[in-house]
């Protein structure tokens, strides 16, 4: 004997309605399709970074918590650095500049993070000498070779360290591109060479306005 048994009209409509609220939550948590510009320079993802822990020129912690809240650019490199690094740096200045130009408290909002790939030369003393030459806001770090390998990765990016010329005379093959992590520590866009000032304004104006409308 088969017993057809109803379920209650009072269930059915709060299912219905948690089946509703679940497909508007979707819409609203999947971003639109970003503007033509921004078509790689968006990373495919946007993952949050994993907790990591540098240490800044002034000897203080740079950990995840540090990118929280501001727009971070990144950028792996060295002091020793005969061309891109500096020219990286100095394009960074400008932007700073560009973006003071608008308005705003941008050293609030925004920081320049130069990330050392030769932590046996790279000490903070030396990073606190050649970083704030190019920007005082500039914040240089590094760590030991673990630890900047996993954050390398995160990142997506990588380093060669070649042979020595000399005694501790050596040149580092890196990454050129310039990374910018998001205020929730998402890392959700790259910048590839050539690095225009102009260019790297406009686009980041067209991200963040992606992600909050602001």
């Amino acid at each position: 004997m088969t017993i057809n048994k109803k379920l209650p009209i009072g269930t059915l409509v709060l299912f219905g309605l948690f089946l509703l609220a679940m497909l508007i939550t979707s819409v609203l948590m999947k971003p639109s399709a970003p503007p033509t510009e921004l078509e790689g320079v968006l990373r495919p993802d946007f993952k949050v970074l994993q907790p990591f822990k540098l240490t800044d020129h002034n000897n203080a912690q740079f950990n995840r918590e540090r990118l929280q809240g501001k727009w971070t650019f990144v950028f792996f490199g060295y002091t020793f650095c005969p061309d891109i690094c500096p020219a990286a740096l100095a394009v960074m200045n400008s932007v700073q500049g560009l973006l003071e130009d608008e308005g705003g408290d941008v050293h609030t909002n925004v920081q320049v993070v130069f990330i050392s790939v030769d932590p046996n030369r790279d000490t903070t003393e030396l990073l606190a000498n050649y970083v704030p030459y190019f920007n005082k806001n500039f914040i240089g770090a590094t760590a030991d070779k673990i630890e900047i390998d996993r954050l390398v990765q995160q990142f997506g990016a990588g380093y060669i360290i070649e042979p020595e010329t000399s005694p501790g005379q050596y040149t580092v093959a890196h990454t050129s591109a310039i990374f910018l992590v998001d205020p929730s520590a998402r890392l959700v866009a790259s910048f590839s060479q050539p690095h225009y000032p102009a260019t790297i304004v406009s686009l980041f104006r067209k991200i963040q306005d992606y992600f909050f409308g602001n």
